[in-house]
């Protein structure tokens, strides 16, 4: 069988891959901590041959490529652009580091800010509902709520001139950020929790908070878009690469003794 089919089928499907990285880079341009995503390329490559194998065509101890792959992706945490919104529910943080909030099943589930919200409980939460871990909670009557760079969380409560401290955002970050699962929205998970390094904003490395500004995507459409007709070149080029199998095997073919 001809080995140009298999070599253009890979470059196919990873190319393929590829676009769906990139596509799901665009998708979530506007989603707030979103980190972009990477497709990496590998080689692919034949057994060695064997030295005392007579139907190997390879010299000893060579080894034939036979098409591309795409590894798993990887995530690219640099900063993403800080949108002041002036809203006093919306934090951010600047700098590396995660917010932990507690999932459904307790689970620890890192996040990058976006907008705060007091659930029924009376707890400060993500817009998605889920509480911060550090479960903070805002006393009856609460008009105000002040987040300091350092972490430390304030209320008004009933107009009173003097706030009240009600508790501390710590910054917890990760040993290899490799080893986090993406979830919806933004969101991550780390697969042990001892790999997770928790600090006070700003010290050891950590980042700062900051109130009435949101984190954007990191994704940039131009970027996206360059890679796009890149990969649609690849593609093209590799879909070339079979029509040239199918054509070599069409004259082959149609050989007469």
């Amino acid at each position: 069988m001809n080995g140009a089919f298999y070599v253009g089928a890979t470059g196919l499907s990873a190319q393929q891959r590829a676009l769906d990285v990139v596509a799901n880079n665009i998708a979530n341009i506007n989603t707030p901590g979103y980190k972009r995503t990477q497709a990496r390329f590998s080689e692919l490559v034949s057994p060695l041959a064997r030295p005392d194998d007579p139907s190997a065509d390879l010299a000893p101890g060579a080894a034939a490529m036979l098409g591309v792959s795409v590894d798993a992706s990887p995530r690219d945490f640099t900063q993403g652009p800080l949108q002041v919104t002036g809203k006093a529910m919306d934090v951010a943080i600047s700098g590396g580091g995660f917010i932990e909030l507690a999932g459904p099943s307790g689970q620890t589930v890192l996040w990058r800010g976006g907008t705060l919200q007091v659930n029924p409980d009376g707890y400060l939460a993500a817009a998605n509902g889920m509480t911060l871990k550090a479960m903070i909670s805002a006393p009856a009557g609460t008009t105000g709520l002040t987040i300091g760079e350092d972490g430390k969380v304030t209320a008004t409560v009933d107009g009173a001139a003097i706030s009240r401290n009600i508790g501390q955002i710590d910054v917890v970050q990760v040993k290899d950020v490799t080893t986090l699962s993406a979830l919806d929205g933004g969101l991550y998970q780390v697969a042990n929790d001892r790999d997770l390094i928790s600090s006070a904003p700003g010290e050891d490395g950590a980042g700062v908070l900051k109130q009435g500004v949101v984190e954007g995507s990191n994704v940039q459409l131009t970027d996206e878009m360059v890679m796009l007709m890149l990969m649609q070149r690849a593609y093209s080029a590799n879909a070339e690469v079979v029509q040239a199998g199918d054509q070599l095997m069409g004259i082959a073919n149609s050989l007469r003794r």
